[in-house]
C-alpha cells in the first residue's frame, strides 16, 4: 500500500498516518518529523530549515526531495509506505513520479483531509509540550492538570516557534497558495480521494479505509 496524505498543517495527517501503520504495517514517512529531528539536532541543514519553519514556509525542494528519495530506498520500504506532509508543491509531486519511477513504484491512492482553516488555527496555536520530556498536550482539548506544567515530569510547557498564530496563518497563506494545487495534480491522476477530515478521529480513519478496500 502507498499512500499520500494531504492536508493543511494540523489537519491530523500524522494521526491518520499512525493508525495506517498499524494497519497495514508499513512505515510513516514524515518529512515535518524528519526535518525537526535535524532541526533539534543543529545539522547543517537542521539549522537552514528552521530559518523557514520559523517564518511559516516551506524547506527548498532539493532538501526535502533528497531526504524523501533516500528515504525510500530503505527495506522497510518494500511493501509499501505513507508519505505525510510530502510532496507539498507540484514540482514535488513530479519529482516523486520520477523518484517512484526509477523504483519501479506506483501510488495506490492520494488522501485529502478536508478541514475548516479557523478550528486548525485554535487547534495548533493551543498545542504545547514539555521542554524536558517532550509529552505534548492542548490548552483546550488536552490540558495538563496544573497550567503550564507536565504531568509527567513536572517540566515547563512550551509553545513551539511555528505554533504562533501568526506564523500558522502564513503557513496555511502558503499551503493554499503551494500545496492546494496538488489536488488538481492527483485528481488528474486519477488518485484523489477527499475525506471529511473534521469529523472524529474514528470516523475519518473509517473513511480512509473504506476508500483503501473499495480501491
Amino acid at each position: 500500500m502507498k499512500l499520500v496524505l494531504l492536508g493543511p498543517p494540523g489537519a491530523g495527517k500524522g494521526t491518520q498516518a499512525a493508525m495506517l501503520v498499524e494497519r497495514f504495517a508499513i512505515p510513516q514517512i514524515s518529512t515535518g518529523d524528519m526535518l525537526r529531528a535535524a532541526v533539534r539536532e543543529q545539522t547543517a541543514m537542521g539549522i537552514k530549515a528552521k530559518e523557514y519553519m520559523d517564518a511559516g514556509g516551506l524547506v527548498p525542494d532539493e532538501v526535502v526531495i533528497g531526504i524523501v528519495r533516500e528515504r525510500l530506498q530503505l527495506k522497510d520500504c518494500k511493501d509499501g509506505f505513507i508519505l505525510d506532509g510530502f510532496p507539498r508543491t507540484v514540482p514535488q509531486a513530479d519529482a516523486l513520479q520520477q523518484t517512484l519511477a526509477d523504483l519501479g513504484k506506483d501510488l495506490d491512492a492520494v488522501i485529502s483531509l478536508q478541514v475548516d482553516i479557523e478550528a486548525l488555527v485554535e487547534r495548533l496555536t493551543g498545542r504545547r509540550s514539555c521542554a524536558d520530556c517532550g509529552k505534548g498536550y492542548h490548552i483546550k482539548f488536552d490540558p495538563p492538570t496544573t497550567a503550564d506544567i507536565c504531568d509527567a515530569c513536572s517540566g515547563k510547557l512550551i509553545q513551539r516557534d511555528d505554533d504562533q498564530e501568526a506564523t500558522i496563518r502564513n503557513r496555511m497563506a502558503v499551503y493554499h497558495e503551494q500545496t492546494a494545487p496538488l489536488e488538481d495534480y492527483y485528481q488528474q491522476a486519477k488518485l484523489l480521494k477527499s475525506v471529511d477530515g473534521m469529523a472524529d478521529i474514528s470516523v475519518v480513519q473509517e473513511q480512509i479505509l473504506g476508500i483503501l478496500q473499495a480501491d
